[in-house]
């Protein structure tokens, strides 16, 4: 999906470490081939193109796995983390690219394409249905997440203890390097990906995932509009913060980090609670930092 993909195991067997690894490679190229909207075959991309057609496509258990987690992640969100924002966010990812300003009629167009609602599941023929005609899906919040877990999954099957996948910032761990309290995870500083915190995370067993706006963001009048889209208003939202996520699985890792970007503070902490998962925002403010954290997330950020 555009984006890098690492695998540290330990394993005793170089020639088992080796098929493990393919196999890792294999699905993840596999489910890459679902779930991506960068090539026009895919199948997330057949489903898109079946938008407002009065016909329901039938999705592959994989596809409608995560659609299905997606709906959930939107109910839990209160509607903040929102997969239907595919043509918002082929729109901004179009004038990033152009270094240009969408305008208001240019943004609010593309608004009245969204709408969770506007996607219906069947979940006894594992179905989906796009109501109306340009509506397109964008799983990259949700994604990079699923597979990393589904990678890690495979490895366990396989009775790899220690190991680690990082699709692209969303990490999914278990066990613990040998001789080390866990995997030592850093943090970057809010629009700075070559600074880092003097404390790291140390998690085993956990997902990791770190949302902000160092790479994809546009300038303009003055203000910071991030890559991370608020459904309620088609625009990125402008706060200059990172947000870390240690959650049980990968998956809900990935969507929690934009759902607690979008939603304020205390809803954000009350959701990471709800999900059993630990939370760090960290803001620039008149040029100081701020942090703020949930209790459960500082048993795992240390000085080492």
């Amino acid at each position: 999906m555009g984006s890098s993909f690492l695998i540290i195991m330990y394993c005793e067997d170089s020639v088992k470490a080796k098929m493990l690894a393919a196999k890792c490679f294999s699905l993840v190229d596999s489910l890459v081939d679902i779930y991506t909207d960068y090539k026009p075959d895919s199948e997330l991309n057949q489903l898109c193109n079946s938008a407002g057609s009065n016909i329901s496509f039938n999705c592959s258990p994989a596809l409608f796995d995560i659609l299905k987690l997606s709906k959930e992640a939107f109910e839990k969100s209160k509607g903040t983390f929102d997969i239907t924002l595919g043509p918002l966010t082929h729109l901004w990812r179009l004038y990033r690219k152009e270094k240009a300003f969408p305008d208001s009629v240019s943004v609010n167009e593309k608004l009245q394409l969204t709408g969770f609602r506007k996607l219906k599941l069947d979940t006894i023929n594992q179905s989906a249905f796009l109501v109306q005609k340009g509506m397109q899906l964008d799983l990259g919040g949700i994604a990079q997440g699923y597979i990393a877990q589904k990678a890690i999954d495979l490895l366990k099957k396989n009775k790899i203890e220690n190991a680690l996948v990082d699709a692209s910032g969303d990490i999914v761990c278990i066990g613990k390097p040998p001789g080390k309290t866990g995997w030592a995870i850093a943090v970057s500083v809010p629009e700075n990906e070559d600074e880092l915190f003097s404390r790291q995370l140390f998690v085993s067993n956990s997902a990791v995932t770190t949302s902000g706006d160092i790479h994809r963001f546009i300038e303009h009048n003055g203000k910071r509009y991030s890559h991370l889209i608020n459904p309620s208003t088609g625009y990125g939202i402008t706060s200059t913060q990172n947000v870390t996520v240690i959650a049980n699985d990968g998956t809900t890792a990935d969507w929690l980090t934009k759902a607690c970007s979008i939603l304020p503070k205390k809803e954000a902490m009350k959701l990471a609670r709800q999900m059993n998962a630990g939370l760090l925002i960290v803001e620039t403010k008149k040029g100081k930092i701020v942090f703020n954290s949930s209790k459960n997330f500082n048993q795992f950020w240390k000085t080492h």
